[in-house]
C-alpha cells in the first residue's frame, strides 16, 4: 500500500498539471449577461397626473422623483436662469417650514430631498427609508406643491450664482464650455446659452418671477411621478392621492425653438488665459437627437473614438504622449441635436502638438475599424450597462429617459442586445455622417503668448483671439 500511493498521487497530479488553465490567453469572456428589469406599472392619479413605479423590494427604500418638463429651453430670452433659480429655490422654504426649518426636518428623517433643472426637465427628488415614507412624503410635497420663495433666500441664491459667475474668470474649463456652445448655438438658442443666466438676469429675478415661472410650468398635465422601491401599487397609490390628487390641472406653455446650422468650416477661437499651465481644448459640431436611428451605433463609435478609458484619443494623448490626464468625446444626446465634442485639458507647451493627435484621431475614425476594437467597445458598454441601475436613485433617473422620450417599457432590456448587434459599417457609416474634421470649431483657452504661434503653423483655418471678458462679459460685483 504504502508504495501504491503515491503512484496514484503522481498520476493524479499529472492528469491535474496536463489538464490545467490555458495561460497563454485570457479567458473568453462569453456573452454579456443581459438587463432584466422587473415590469413597469403606469398608474395615475385623479387628476390625470401619471404615476411610473418599478417595485424593488431587495432593501427597505423608496424613491419618488417628481419629473415636469420645463428647463433652461423654456427660458425668454430676457430672462435666461429663471428655469435653474425657480427650480433651485423650491427647497429653501416650503409649506409652513423656511430652509432651515425644512433642512432639519428633512434630515431627522434620515431622509433627503433634493431639486434640479437641466435643459428639458426639472426633478424634485425623495430618497427615504420605508419606515419613514409618510412623513418624508408629506414633506415632499410641500417642497413640490407649496413652495415659498423666500426674499432672504433669493437674496442669497442670488450671490451665490454671482460668485460662481465671477469664479468662471478664472476657470478655462467654464470660460471653454460657454464659448463652445455659443459659437455652435448661438445666442438665439437656448444650448447657446448658460443655464444659471447672466448678471443682468439674476439681479433682475424677483419672488414673483419665481412664483409665476413656477405656476405656469408646475401643473400635472407636464409631469409625472416616477416611484422606485419596496412599495406595491396597492399601498402608494393613496399615500400619493391624498397628497398630490388636488394639485389643480393646467396647461403648461410649449414653444419651438429655431434649427441650427451645422458648422461649415473649420475655425479656430482662442481666448487669452495669461500664465494657464494648461490649455483647455474643445473641438466639436451639432451631433445628433436622442431619437436617431444612429444612437446605437454612435455609442459604439464614440466609445471606440474617445467614451472609454482604452479609447482611441485617450490612449493616444494620455498614454503615448503623456500631453494629458485625459482626453474624451461624447455627443450629448437630447430632444433636439446637441453637441459632438471632443476635448482635453493639455499643457501649455505641447497644445499644436496635441491639436495635430486630435485631428488624427477624428480622421482615423472614419477609416475601418477591426474586429477585436469593436468587440472590445460593444463589450465595455454592455458590461457596464447594469452598473447604471445600482441603486432605486439609479433606476428613477434611467426611467426618467423612458418618460422623456416616449420609450417602450422593454427598452433597457433590449439595450444590451441592441448594442450587441452594431457591425463595424455601422460604425464606419455613423463615423463619416457625423464627424467632419474639416469642418468643427476649436476653442482653446489657453497662454496666448505660448500658443498661438504654434496653433498658426497648424494652418487649421482663420484663427481669431478674445480675451475671457469677450467671453463671459465684465466680472460681476458681488456684495
Amino acid at each position: 500500500m504504502k508504495t501504491i500511493r503515491p503512484i496514484i498521487l503522481l498520476i493524479f497530479c499529472s492528469t491535474l498539471y496536463a489538464q490545467g488553465p490555458d495561460r497563454s490567453k485570457p479567458p473568453d469572456l462569453g456573452a454579456p449577461p443581459l438587463l432584466t428589469l422587473p415590469p413597469i406599472q403606469h398608474l395615475k392619479l385623479s387628476n390625470g397626473l401619471p404615476v411610473v413605479l418599478l417595485e424593488k423590494h431587495e432593501v427597505p427604500l423608496v424613491q419618488i422623483n417628481l419629473l415636469v418638463r420645463v428647463g433652461s429651453t423654456m427660458d425668454l430670452q430676457d430672462q435666461t436662469g429663471l428655469a435653474s433659480m425657480t427650480v433651485s429655490m423650491m427647497e429653501e422654504g416650503a409649506g409652513t417650514r423656511n430652509a432651515l426649518e425644512l433642512a432639519d426636518a428633512i434630515d431627522f428623517l434620515g431622509a433627503s430631498i433634493s431639486t434640479g433643472t437641466g435643459t428639458h426637465t426639472s426633478v424634485v427628488a425623495l430618497h427615504t427609508p420605508l419606515s419613514k415614507l409618510d412623513s418624508a412624503l408629506a414633506l415632499f410635497a410641500d417642497v413640490a406643491l407649496r413652495p415659498t420663495f423666500p426674499p432672504d433666500e433669493l437674496d442669497r441664491e442670488r450671490k451665490q450664482r454671482l460668485t460662481t459667475l465671477l469664479q468662471w474668470h478664472d476657470e478655462p474649463r467654464s470660460v471653454a464650455s460657454v464659448l463652445f456652445n455659443r459659437t455652435l448655438f448661438g445666442t438665439k438658442h437656448p444650448y447657446g446659452l448658460p443655464s444659471i443666466g447672466n448678471e443682468k438676469n439674476i439681479r433682475s429675478f424677483k419672488v414673483a418671477d419665481l412664483s409665476k415661472f413656477y405656476g405656469m410650468h408646475f401643473v400635472p398635465s407636464n409631469s409625472t411621478l416616477i416611484v422606485v422601491g419596496d412599495i406595491a401599487a396597492a399601498t402608494l397609490l393613496p399615500k400619493l392621492e391624498a397628497l398630490f390628487g388636488s394639485w389643480k390641472s393646467g396647461m403648461a406653455p410649449t414653444r419651438s425653438w429655431p434649427d441650427v446650422d451645422q458648422v461649415k468650416k473649420r475655425e479656430v477661437l482662442l481666448v487669452d488665459k495669461p500664465g494657464a499651465a494648461q490649455s483647455e481644448i474643445r473641438i466639436g459640431r451639432i451631433g445628433a437627437a436622442r431619437l436617431t436611428d444612429d444612437y446605437y451605433p454612435l455609442v459604439v463609435m464614440n466609445t471606440i473614438l474617445g467614451g472609454s478609458f482604452t479609447s482611441r484619443l485617450n490612449t493616444n494623448l494620455r498614454e503615448v504622449h503623456g500631453y494629458s490626464y485625459g482626453a474624451r468625446t461624447l455627443f450629448d444626446f437630447r430632444p433636439l441635436p446637441g453637441v459632438f465634442l471632443a476635448l482635453a485639458a493639455v499643457q501649455t507647451d505641447v497644445t499644436d502638438s496635441a491639436l495635430v493627435e486630435f485631428m488624427k484621431e477624428l480622421r482615423g475614425i472614419l477609416e475601418t475599424v477591426d474586429a477585436e476594437e469593436l468587440t472590445r467597445a460593444k463589450n465595455y458598454v454592455a458590461l457596464s450597462f447594469p452598473s447604471e441601475f445600482q441603486t432605486v436613485g439609479d433606476v428613477a433617473g434611467k426611467l426618467s429617459e423612458i418618460v422623456l422620450y416616449n420609450l417602450p417599457d422593454g427598452y433597457f432590456n433590449q439595450y444590451v442586445t441592441n448594442i450587441q448587434a452594431v457591425t463595424a459599417d455601422d460604425v464606419q457609416r455613423v463615423a463619416r455622417k457625423y464627424i467632419d474634421p474639416e469642418k468643427v470649431a476649436i476653442i482653446i483657452v489657453g497662454d496666448r503668448k505660448k500658443v498661438e504661434d504654434g496653433i498658426r503653423g497648424l494652418n487649421l483655418g482663420p484663427l481669431k483671439t478674445m480675451t475671457i471678458e469677450d467671453v463671459l462679459g465684465k466680472k460681476p460685483v458681488v456684495q
